[in-house]
């Protein structure tokens, strides 16, 4: 897989894992090109059979500070103030959250130090996440005269609603114990044990059969807001699938689930 923007993405496909590395700086900001770059890659890795988990990791003390400042700042000169970019930069970034969100392979958060607002985001939109005991965590709009209203999307579907309003009310940074306490993220990790556990993780989630996997991880992402008679109904369907699927007939014939309920 070919990443067009290498110095905002890296890329490595290894054993089913594709790890899209965030560049673009420091601070790695969502740029209108960072954002771009990984929509692209994160198309091209659903589409891709190769890929069976997908990891995005921001290396160093922030994984990701959210919108870029100083690329805002600038179309300030415009004379509409900046609104037409502005408007172009959130509708890209809320396709790409929704792409992760709704990617039907794993997704899974790699951060070492701190997200801030959409970066947070970005964390929140994955299916799992893993973080160093140096994580932070912080939704700041309200210090800088706002709020984060499209952060909170995201945020808001793994958090319940207090320890949401807590991070938006008050715009404070909250450590990586709060984090796992909440339900943000599902490991906190010694620093010199995160990247290589991760792995391993990511790795066995990768050996599974990809078919039910993919389908379930959709199947969920679809049912969860209807009621419950219709999401049992579309579950039902996807579960017949799982067990009339051809790789899973194939392993029974060996054995290999004769064991199991």
């Amino acid at each position: 897989m070919t990443i067009q923007q290498p110095e905002f993405l890296g890329s490595a496909l290894e054993d089913g894992v594709l790890t899209l590395t965030l560049g673009g700086g420091k601070a790695h900001p969502l740029s209108l090109t960072m954002i771009g770059t990984l929509k692209a890659a994160l198309d091209a890795a659903i589409a891709d059979a190769a890929v069976k988990v997908i990891v995005i990791h921001g290396p160093g003390p922030i994984f990701c500070a959210g919108h870029d400042l100083k690329e805002i700042s600038h179309h300030r000169a415009d004379a509409d103030h900046g609104q037409a970019f502005l408007q172009e930069l959130f509708d890209a970034c809320a396709a790409m959250m929704t792409t992760l969100a709704e990617a039907p392979k794993p997704t899974i958060a790699i951060v070492e130090g701190i997200a801030t607002a959409a970066g947070l985001q970005m964390v929140a939109s994955c299916d799992l996440a893993f973080v160093s005991e140096a994580a932070r965590f912080q939704l700041p709009g309200v210090n800088n005269g706002g709020f984060c209203s499209t952060p909170a999307v995201a945020v808001s579907r793994a958090l319940s609603r207090k320890h949401l309003m807590e991070l938006l009310l008050s715009g404070d940074v909250f450590d990586a114990d709060w984090a796992l306490s909440a339900g943000l993220v599902n490991r906190v990790l010694p620093a010199d044990r995160l990247a290589q556990e991760t792995a391993d993780f990511a790795r066995r989630l990768a050996g599974r059969n990809a078919g039910p996997v993919q389908r379930g991880i959709a199947t969920l992402n679809a049912q969860m807001h209807l009621p419950l008679a219709e999401a049992y109904a579309v579950s039902g369907v996807t579960m017949l699938g799982h067990f009339m699927d051809p790789d899973r007939i194939a392993q029974e014939s060996r054995g290999k689930f004769a064991d199991k309920g």
